[in-house]
């Protein structure tokens, strides 16, 4: 495939969206309104609904996908050549949306998903990916019940993603939310997500994003991580969440790092006007998450952090000896224990190898290192 080429892959489907020209066929999937994609028009529209049609080209970028109804993807594995069921690649101007559903029928195959068992694991289909994609505007659509990953953002640049709408059981495994990689400028608002796994992770080489107004629950809470697991990893850095909640999370906000080669680093990451809602874990970093760390972990910054716990330990810096975790700063943080341990009047925190500096209420208080 040229460098020229925009390319769309729905379900093995591909769509070679030349700068100059291409031709469009959708069997089973598609229909576009006539005249949606003249040659010379500003702008490329199509139109994807519950009904099959066809439609034909040329067709220039931008491009717009606006999905109506609802699409279910098949839950036979073998019809699937990739990792994605839809796959947005090389597009320099993508408009996502439309109101419709991505029903990924995860239910039907994750009793298939050994990951955690077996590190040679077929990994099932993501729903929605993005790849290489550039000034890309996704809102206004629902995936549910992915059967891997909902929506994955790699190697793309200035996304702005608000009012999706992510639904999948506690229970579904590997489902995250959005899984950000090696991308710069994403900005996720105004969101609901609950599923079976992290609601946001953020991956290696993620710069500069933010996430704002989102709301997770169920799910493994915000994660920055896990990192450090593969060599050559790229550093994250410059993220913030912010004016967000987390309601019956196994975590509230989490950094976890496995072991990696060269070491890496995560730092100027920013946790602000967090609401927990019986939530198992509000604050933790696991540097430990797979066995000794490499991965440094550095100015930090947790303020206006509030809620309930289930936990009587709630906050949790359990970082290497190795590389310690650097510059956390805690501001304003008030968190209540409401489990079912009746003998638990109080929250605590726990501290290993990290350097703190407390600003302003702490509840718990703060934790001598250890």
């Amino acid at each position: 495939m040229s460098k020229a080429e925009r390319f769309v892959l729905f379900l093995g489907l591909a769509f070679l969206l030349l700068e100059a020209e291409a031709t469009i066929s959708r069997r089973a999937l598609g229909h576009a309104h006539d005249g949606d994609q003249a040659s010379g028009s500003p702008s490329t529209v199509f139109n994807v609904n519950s009904f099959g049609a066809k439609a034909d080209g040329p067709c220039k970028s931008p491009i717009t996908v606006q999905v109506e109804g609802t699409i279910k993807a098949t839950t036979d594995l073998s019809d699937y050549d990739t990792q994605d069921w839809f796959l947005f690649q090389s597009i320099d101007g993508l408009i996502l949306t439309g109101g419709g559903t991505f029903d990924g029928q995860g239910q039907a195959v994750w009793k298939y998903n050994d990951c955690h068992v077996n590190s040679n694991c077929r990994l099932l289909p993501t729903s929605i990916s993005f790849s290489r994609v550039k000034n890309a505007q996704i809102f206004g659509i629902t995936s549910l019940n992915s059967k891997s990953f909902h929506t994955h953002v790699s190697s793309c640049e200035n996304i702005k993603v608000h009012d999706l709408t992510v639904i999948a059981p506690g229970n579904s495994p590997n489902t995250d939310g959005m899984h950000v990689s090696k991308s710069n400028l994403v900005n996720i608002s105004s969101s609901t997500i609950g599923t079976g796994d992290d609601c946001i992770s953020i991956g290696q080489g993620t710069t500069q994003l933010s996430v704002t107004d989102v709301h997770c629950g169920p799910g493994h809470g915000f994660s920055v991580g896990s990192l450090g697991k593969y060599p050559n990893e790229q550093d994250v850095s410059g993220i913030v969440v912010s004016h967000s909640s987390l309601k019956g999370t196994t975590n509230g906000v989490r950094i976890k790092s496995w072991p990696g080669s060269p070491p890496s680093r995560a730092s100027g990451i920013i946790f602000d006007d967090i609401t927990m809602d019986s939530v198992k874990n509000p604050i933790i970093i696991d540097q430990k998450y797979g066995s000794r760390t490499i991965t440094a972990i550095s100015d930090v910054h947790y303020k206006n952090i509030r809620g309930t716990t289930i936990s009587e330990v709630a906050v949790t810096f359990s970082c290497s000896s190795a590389v310690p975790c650097q510059g956390i700063e805690m501001t304003d943080i008030d968190l209540q224990y409401n489990g079912e341990n009746v003998k638990v009047k109080a929250v605590s925190a726990s501290c290993e190898n990290a350097k703190i500096k407390y600003k302003g209420k702490q509840n718990p208080p703060p934790c001598v290192d250890h």
